[in-house]
């Protein structure tokens, strides 16, 4: 069954002075997920915030919290996430050595497991993991900054990952660089869950937050056409001659 599409706007690109504010307003504005970029420093080279500061901006939504952290290590940190609101929490099958042991642990917590993973990085890393797994998080820019541009490399590891899932209730999300000028390409290829920052925040102004979501959200409903159009097609053929030639 095909998941619908959601958009999950990364809080990295909002305004940190006003960021309770922000969470409000793009809750307001048609978020479906609140994307928290958490990152270290050390596994990227950037350093963001941590689990105080969604622990304090918590209560501004009953919004999905979707806590990507990007920080090596994780696991010592996964029960101050879990703590601190949030509801998925993402670790990266490049920062630790037992990446089984640590979804197991987002779970024993009692959140969804997620793993991203970067864009060298290729899915054979969670072929045996598949069964732990709530979300695949593929980045389509090399995590560490926001406002970078998406890496059309990623499309067809997309299309692999989703291939890879099959059945199973997993989302597959996107990460980096996502706009409404390639979304319909990244929910072509499988993706569910888009991941946008700069995208939706770009104007600093709230008003403009809900046009920016429901572009993006419009264009990747639009690049499933295809598929569903076929899929019809695919029924037709079936009621006229009983099987699909």
């Amino acid at each position: 069954m095909t998941k619908e599409i959601l958009i999950a706007p990364s809080i990295l690109a909002a305004d940190f002075a006003r960021l309770g504010e922000e969470v409000a307003a793009i809750d307001a504005a048609g978020a479906d997920w609140i994307h928290c970029d958490v990152m270290d420093g050390h596994f990227v080279p950037n350093i963001s915030f941590g689990a105080d500061v969604i622990k304090a901006i918590r209560p501004r939504t009953k919004k999905i919290f979707d806590v990507h952290l990007m920080i090596a290590p994780a696991d010592p940190y996964l029960e101050a996430f879990a703590k601190a609101g949030a509801d998925v929490i993402t670790v990266h099958a490049e920062a630790g050595p037992h990446l089984d042991r640590s979804l197991q642990a987002i779970r024993t917590l009692g959140k969804k497991a997620g793993v991203s993973l970067c864009p060298a990085t290729p899915e054979s890393a969670i072929e045996y993991v598949l069964d732990r797994l709530d979300l695949v998080l593929v980045m389509t820019v090399n995590p560490g900054f926001g406002g970078q541009s998406f890496l059309e490399s990623q499309l067809e590891k997309i299309a692999r990952i989703k291939s890879m899932i099959g059945a199973r209730p997993i989302r597959l999300e996107v990460d980096g660089g996502v706009t409404r000028d390639n979304a319909a390409a990244v929910a072509s290829a499988g993706a569910d869950t888009l991941v946008a920052g700069s995208a939706v925040f770009r104007d600093k102004n709230a008003a403009e937050y809900a046009a920016n979501i429901a572009a993006i959200r419009t264009a990747a409903e639009a690049g499933r056409v295809p598929k569903l159009q076929d899929s019809s097609a695919q029924r037709m053929r079936l009621s006229e001659g009983g099987r699909i030639r």
